[in-house]
C-alpha cells in the first residue's frame, strides 16, 4: 500500500542548474518525515536544468515547458497533479536546513485558523532576511515611494517589511513570498490557483489576499529556517524586472480596489522612479560613474511606465 502523501513541494526552476541541485539535495538530507512528493517545472532552461533532475533526481516529478510560462502558470501545472494534504512553494535558490519542513507541518496542523505560512529565512551570510510584508496600500507605495521608509523612526523604517521584527515570534502578516510558503490543500481548494495574469512578481500576494478573505490566516513562524540565495534567476536585467514588480503592484490594486487605486498607485511609483533617478543623477555629478548609472536605471524603469499604463486600462 502506498504511503500517503503529506506535503508536495514544488519548485519553478530557470536557468539555477547548480543552485537547484543544491536545493534538491538539501530537501532530500532533511526529509519530512512520511510520504511526501517534489515536482520541479523547468521554464525552458538551457543550462542542462532539466536534464540533471532527470539524470540525478529520477524520483522527482519533471514538468519541461517549451517556453517561459513565468512563476504562476508553472507552479499551477504541478498544483494540478500534486496530492499531498499540504503544499510548499519552494524556490529553486533555496536550502532547506534541519527539520524547518516536519515542523511547518505539525504548526499548519496545531493552528486550525493558518491557512498559510511562512518560515525564517536567512541570507547566505546568516543574516535575516525579510520575506513577509505589508499588503501595498496607496500609503504603503508612497511611504517607500518618497523615501520615508529610510527615516529613522521606528514607525516609518522598513516599513514595508517590518524590519524591526526579528521574525523569531509568530505574528499574522499580509503577504509572504513565495521563496517559501506552505499551505493546506483545502485552502488550495477554497481559493483556486495562483492568478496567472501575473507573470513573475505578485501572485504570492494576491493569493495571501485571497486566503485571507477566504477566512483564513497567513502566518510567519519561527518553525525553522531556509537559506535564500536570492536573486539567481536573472539578477541582471534589473530595470526590466523592476518594471515587472512594478506592473504588479498595478495589477494588485486594479484587481482587489479597482482602476482608480491602480492609477494612483501607478503615479505614485512613477513619481518615486523619477525622484530616484534626479537624486541619483544629481549625486552622481560628484560621486562618480556607479551613482550615475543608477539615476540612468531609474529613468529607464520611468521609461516602461507606458507599457504598464496600457495594461491597466486594458478592460479585457
Amino acid at each position: 500500500m502506498d504511503e500517503k502523501i503529506k506535503l508536495s513541494i514544488i519548485i519553478v526552476s530557470y536557468n539555477t542548474c547548480d543552485i537547484l541541485r543544491g536545493c534538491l539535495e538539501s530537501i532530500y538530507v532533511n526529509r519530512p518525515c512520511g510520504g511526501f512528493e517534489v515536482f520541479v517545472v523547468d521554464n525552458n532552461s538551457v543550462d542542462g536544468s532539466p536534464e540533471m533532475v532527470a539524470l540525478e533526481f529520477p524520483q522527482v516529478g519533471l514538468i519541461r515547458n517549451a517556453e517561459n510560462k513565468g512563476f504562476a502558470a508553472a507552479n499551477n501545472q504541478a498544483l494540478r497533479l500534486c496530492c499531498g494534504d499540504s503544499i510548499l512553494l519552494l524556490n529553486s535558490d533555496t536550502l532547506v536546513i534541519a527539520d524547518v519542513l516536519d515542523r511547518s507541518l505539525s504548526y499548519l496542523q496545531e493552528n486550525s485558523d493558518v491557512g498559510a505560512m511562512g518560515c525564517r529565512v536567512l541570507n547566505r551570510d546568516g543574516s535575516l532576511q525579510y520575506t513577509c510584508f505589508r499588503w501595498p496600500s496607496l500609503a504603503v507605495l508612497f511611504i517607500t515611494a518618497s523615501g520615508l521608509a529610510l527615516v529613522p523612526f521606528k514607525s516609518l523604517k522598513g516599513y514595508e517589511r517590518m524590519r524591526w521584527w526579528k521574525r523569531d515570534t509568530a505574528c499574522e502578516v499580509d503577504a509572504i513570498t513565495g521563496c517559501y510558503l506552505m499551505l493546506r490543500r483545502e485552502v488550495l481548494l477554497a481559493v483556486g490557483e495562483l492568478d496567472e495574469d501575473f507573470f513573475f512578481y505578485g501572485e504570492e500576494t494576491d493569493w495571501c489576499r485571497r486566503i485571507q478573505r477566504a477566512g483564513y490566516k497567513t502566518v510567519l513562524a519561527p518553525v525553522g529556517e531556509i537559506i535564500h540565495l536570492g536573486g539567481a534567476s536573472g539578477e541582471a536585467a534589473s530595470p526590466q524586472r523592476r518594471v515587472m514588480l512594478i506592473s504588479a503592484l498595478v495589477l494588485l490594486h486594479k484587481k482587489h480596489s479597482g482602476i482608480l487605486s491602480a492609477v494612483l498607485a501607478l503615479l505614485i511609483l512613477f513619481f518615486g522612479e523619477l525622484l530616484r533617478g534626479i537624486v541619483c543623477g544629481l549625486a552622481g555629478v560628484v560621486c562618480g560613474k556607479k551613482i550615475l548609472r543608477r539615476g540612468v536605471n531609474h529613468f529607464k524603469i520611468c521609461l516602461g511606465f507606458g507599457a504598464v499604463l496600457r495594461k491597466i486600462i486594458d478592460k479585457r
